[in-house]
């Protein structure tokens, strides 16, 4: 019955979600990247929800893999377009997913700070990332044919950098300034390198592991 509890509010999460970006697409019509973001961003927060709430790891990837099966048929379909309508052929929603799922089935439940800087970073840093750098105007180039740019990767690496400290901070895990610089240059890195949408299996991944590497647990 708790655990039927607890799905209940991680699913009340994702519709509260899913509202929100079609709620902003219809209102913000002309800035159409922004309601995939807001998706971007609010899912992330699902990871650190079921760890708070004791999630088994059978039910955590259940429902995981039951999402990035939905997201695959509305990548098809488009049945909710807040997710999909990013002017460029991309597969990052599907990849988002996946990497979700991925990290369940490697770290959880015996690393979830580790699960939980990987998702929270793609996140947090690539979702804000997305937007900053498309409103601010530096000097930008070109990556696989996705265009990069200072404010863009700036703030991916900053927003990573604060993402860690605060899993460190509620994981009760030391992390110290090398570390920090070393994981969020590593995700940077890694975000840079995101043709068709990869860079949402390789950033969380890569930055999982690296939180692994370096921090240790």
């Amino acid at each position: 019955m708790q655990e039927f509890g607890s799905i209940f509010v991680i699913g009340g999460w994702i519709l509260l979600v899913i509202f929100t970006g079609i709620l902003v697409k219809y209102i913000a019509n002309e800035k159409k990247e922004i309601s995939r973001k807001i998706v971007h961003i609010g899912i992330g927060p699902v990871v650190p929800l079921a760890w708070s709430l004791g999630i088994a790891k059978d039910t955590a990837i259940i429902t995981a893999l039951l999402i990035t099966i939905g997201l695959f048929i509305n990548n098809q379909y488009k049945f909710i377009s807040a997710f999909e309508n990013v002017a460029r052929k991309s597969w990052g929603t599907i990849a988002y997913g996946i990497s979700i799922t991925t990290l369940l089935i490697l770290l959880w439940p015996e690393h979830p700070a580790a699960a939980n800087a990987g998702i929270l970073t793609m996140a947090f840093g690539d979702g804000l990332a997305g937007l900053i750098g498309a409103e601010l105007k530096t000097n930008s180039w070109i990556v696989f044919g996705q265009t990069k740019s200072i404010a863009g990767t700036a703030t991916m690496f900053i927003s990573t950098c604060i993402v860690l400290l605060i899993v460190s901070n509620i994981s009760s895990t030391d992390i110290n300034f090398l570390q920090v610089i070393l994981i969020s240059s590593i995700a940077s890195s890694l975000e840079q390198l995101g043709p068709f949408g990869i860079d949402n299996i390789s950033v969380p991944i890569g930055t999982a592991y690296s939180w692994l590497f370096f921090v240790g647990n």
